[in-house]
């Protein structure tokens, strides 16, 4: 037989194991939700199919363009700098809108009905085509950095390169600061 001490027992530790489950402490808020959510392949797919709203490119340009001029802001450029500055701009634009992207689920469906040989040369073909708009932006940085002054050229090594290609998820990963940038150089 049980005693009344034992129940108490028990009860008390039954209460504090259900007390201990429910009352978990948040995920540090410097973690992503995606990596503290456990989802399931369905939720996960559900996430990355969503449609948008449509306003994520249009926001991503103004925030390029506010960029931009505080960039050329900073570079204190010349008169005679302009025109390199035109050409730079202009060669590292992203590619089109939304918009005038091919449908991506059409795309998608025909991509299913490949055999895996032709989804393979599809996607090598993908990947020169993104190598050729790298090497042009590559060469028009190049092209303007050569045409600013050597105080210039400390500033935009600094500032230049914060922004700009870092991949389809915006660069955030472990050596990102926050909202992707590269952490500002010590100054010392």
């Amino acid at each position: 037989m049980i005693s009344a001490r034992q129940r108490i027992l028990w009860a008390s530790l039954l209460a504090s194991a259900t007390f201990a489950a429910s009352a978990q402490t948040p995920p540090p808020s410097n973690v992503p939700p995606a990596i503290t959510q456990a989802a399931s392949p369905a939720q996960a797919d559900q996430r990355a199919h969503k449609p948008r709203d449509g306003k994520g490119f249009e926001r991503m340009q103004e925030r390029r363009a506010k960029h931009l001029a505080d960039l050329k802001a900073k570079l204190k450029l010349e008169a005679s700098q302009e025109g390199a500055w035109s050409t730079f701009t202009s060669a590292i634009q992203p590619p089109a809108s939304p918009a005038q992207r091919p449908d991506r689920a059409a795309m998608r469906a025909e991509f299913e009905k490949m055999t895996t040989p032709q989804r393979l040369d599809r996607m090598q073909a993908r990947q020169s085509e993104r190598a050729a708009r790298f090497a042009q932006r590559a060469d028009a940085t190049r092209t303007f950095y050569a045409a600013l002054t050597p105080a210039q050229q400390k500033t935009f090594d600094v500032e230049g390169m914060r922004f700009g290609p870092r991949g389809a998820h915006g660069g955030h990963g472990p050596h990102q600061g926050q909202h992707g940038h590269r952490p500002a150089p010590a100054k010392g």
